[in-house]
């Protein structure tokens, strides 16, 4: 269904749950909307809804010089997050411009949804390891922790530990 229906089509069950006497709470939970957009669209007259959706699609897109690099990242890599993506246009782009984190993760929602890609995730099999001996398997965490040093500054220090085991 097209995005501006769809929009429309809430606004009216907006409307409409707010006249059948629904709070604001109830009325996001049911329709799967922010509180505050409830609000927003309660406020505002159909024409001035619609002209609202009308100025939201005339907007152009910040990040759209960076779609196809997108689009390429998210065809190789299909469980990619938007964090990530957003760590990657900085690494490669010295112009990257300074944006917020939600602007990227919409933007590459957009991008899924026009070029149909997915997110695929790959779920890890855990299953019992088979019985070893003492020194034949390990487990590995890593981590980061802040510590002071001795004239009161703080120095950021990364560490792995592993223990040996054994399955069972």
């Amino acid at each position: 269904m097209n995005v501006f229906i769809a929009k429309f089509l809430m606004y009216h069950d907006i409307q409409r749950l707010h006249a059948e006497g629904y709070s604001l709470v109830k009325i996001s939970s049911i329709v799967g909307a922010n509180r505050r957009t409830v609000k927003r669209y309660l406020e505002m007259t159909e024409k001035e809804f619609e002209a609202f959706q009308y100025s939201i699609s005339d907007r152009k897109k910040q990040l759209l010089p960076y779609e196809q690099f997108i689009k390429g990242k998210l065809a190789l890599y299909q469980d990619t997050s938007a964090a990530q993506m957003h760590d990657w246009l900085k690494e490669h782009y010295n112009d990257f411009p300074k944006v917020n984190p939600k602007t990227v993760f919409n933007f590459v929602h957009w991008v899924r949804r026009k070029h149909n890609l997915p997110i695929v995730t790959e779920t890890r099999e855990y299953e019992t390891v088979p019985e070893s001996e003492y020194g034949k398997q390990a487990q590995v965490d890593f981590g980061e922790y802040t510590m002071r040093t001795s004239t009161d500054g703080r120095i950021k220090v990364l560490f792995f530990a592993m223990m040996l085991s054994r399955s069972g």
